[in-house]
């Protein structure tokens, strides 16, 4: 039958259950208020309580409330029409239309239970209109945003843009609003992005990145974390995150990124992505905004490895072919750094003909520290200049690195410098002909509430090691056991980039 609902809207309930509507408009109170207690009673307690939305499955009573006190309530709206189907004694099904303030119609379906507590919501989906721009992810986008100059190798791909690149025609942004919009249009492309538009691709858009590119969370303060369509409701990692979520998502075949300190590397183990941070210089960075040029490079994302090899075709000097290399070298003071869900993960999956290193890595805290100092360094010499009396532009955390590094001596500076190249040479003798195999993170991507400070601490141990001998690193994605993407890291001397993603490629298909 078809009654009137609070509010004066159409309710159609065909005999709802008693007390059913009244906990469905409590509900609905709850929300206009952001009642977040009020939320937790009306959704059923236990671990299989459900929640989705366009950004992935919320499972679990925990996961849902933790969701609600962190996203500041929701979207102002209005129910136009309430429809209940009575799914037996103890169930009913609520399917709500729903009218935003900003426009557009959306839909809310919520599964209902009767307990002891009365009416409680079991299991909710909620769809909203799509926004002409997801700016979480794009800065600017196009259909495409430029076409490719001609056919070529990489016809029919499309790529995203990090906003480090200079894109003809569009002012870079770096990820932070006051830079960009002090920043004239680029009067050319940069090298990289010019090559794969010459070979046939074109580009999508221009994505975001963390703010000049000074993080490995993807979590930029103005514009918020782009999603990670394998991991929902978990940072999307950084900087190259707009790229990645771009990728994932499938609005771009392959993500321009760049790679310092695990900015490829990271977000490709948190999407579940193929990516490859490239030997130091072996790509132009002609056109890319640095950050520290001793460890900048050039990177990029797919979401499988045929497209990452066809893009290194494009991008990297020609070099001989050469076998893959037999010595798959596993190093278990690396290995070490990861979560346990981590390792197992890469344990199980290593080839049959690795063996086990012998390294003592003992320096390699010292190493880090000086890969951090040296880093903070350069990147005040790049950016202190404009940034000295702006820093108050700067989300918290880029803020507060920068603040360290406005500190650095020139000492210091020097002394940490002379520390990466000696263990530059270190590492490239340790490494020689053989190819690391190392996670490509220490942790799953972290969810969006957690404190990720020590998760960061950890992930630059581990990924200093490529950046500091300036070596190519490849990420294959692999699957932990509780269903969250990770990665594992194929690392090798200097000049083996194409090596190395042939061996990515007989490696994933053998597994």
């Amino acid at each position: 039958m078809s009654t009137t609902g609070e509010g004066g809207t159409d309710a159609t309930t065909d005999q709802a259950p008693p007390g059913l509507l009244e906990a469905f408009w409590a509900y609905e109170r709850a929300l206009g208020a952001d009642d977040v207690g009020a939320l937790d009673r009306l959704f059923a307690p236990g671990p299989g309580t459900l929640r989705g939305d366009a950004d992935g499955l919320l499972v679990g009573h925990d996961a849902i409330a933790d969701f609600r006190r962190s996203r500041g309530g929701a979207p102002e709206r209005r129910i136009v029409a309430v429809h209940v189907v009575d799914a037996g004694p103890d169930h009913a099904l609520v399917v709500a239309i729903t009218e935003l303030a900003r426009g557009g119609r959306g839909q809310q379906t919520q599964l209902w239970r009767r307990g002891t507590d009365g009416w409680q919501v079991a299991a909710a989906h909620v769809a909203v209109p799509a926004p002409a721009l997801d700016t979480r992810i794009w800065r600017v986008v196009g259909d495409p945003l430029l076409p490719a100059a001609g056919d070529g190798p990489l016809t029919g791909h499309t790529v995203a843009v990090k906003d480090l690149f200079a894109v003809a025609g569009h002012p870079l942004g770096a990820g932070n609003p006051a830079w960009l919009a002090a920043a004239a249009p680029e009067t050319q492309h940069a090298a990289a992005v010019a090559t794969l538009l010459d070979a046939g691709a074109a580009v999508r858009g221009i994505s975001r990145t963390d703010e000049f590119a000074y993080s490995l969370a993807g979590t930029n303060h103005h514009h918020g974390s782009p999603p990670n369509p394998r991991a929902p409701h978990r940072i999307s990692g950084g900087s190259s995150s707009g790229s990645a979520s771009a990728v994932a998502l499938g609005h771009a075949s392959i993500g321009l990124g760049t790679d310092t300190g695990g900015s490829v590397r990271v977000p490709a183990a948190y999407q579940g992505l193929f990516g490859i941070r490239t030997t130091h210089g072996a790509v132009s960075r002609e056109g890319l905004l640095p950050l520290a040029p001793t460890f900048d490079t050039v990177g990029w994302l797919t979401r499988d490895a045929a497209t990452l090899a066809a893009v290194g075709d494009v991008l990297l000097p020609d070099a001989p072919a050469a076998a893959a290399t037999a010595r798959l070298n596993v190093v278990p003071e690396l290995m070490q750094l990861a979560d346990s869900d981590v390792a197992a993960t890469i344990t199980a999956w290593l080839p049959e003909r690795r063996r086990v290193g012998d390294h003592d890595l003992a320096d390699l805290p010292a190493w880090r520290e000086a890969f951090v100092v040296l880093q903070a360094w350069e990147a005040w010499q790049a950016h202190g200049a404009w940034l000295d009396g702006r820093l108050d532009t700067l989300g918290p955390d880029v803020r507060g690195r920068f603040e360290r590094a406005a500190t650095i001596t020139a000492e210091a500076a020097d002394a940490a410098r002379r520390t990466v190249e000696a263990a530059r040479d270190e590492i490239r003798e340790r490494i020689a002909d053989d190819v690391w195999l190392l996670p490509a993170a220490p942790t799953v991507a972290p969810l969006l509430t957690a404190d990720v400070g020590a998760a960061r601490e950890r992930t630059l141990t581990l990924t200093c090691v490529a950046g500091i001998g300036g070596l190519p690193a490849v990420t294959v994605p692999l699957t932990t056991a509780g269903g969250l993407p990770c990665g594992v890291c194929l690392v090798a001397a200097p000049g083996r980039d194409r090596e190395l993603l042939a061996l990515a490629a007989d490696l994933d298909q053998a597994s």
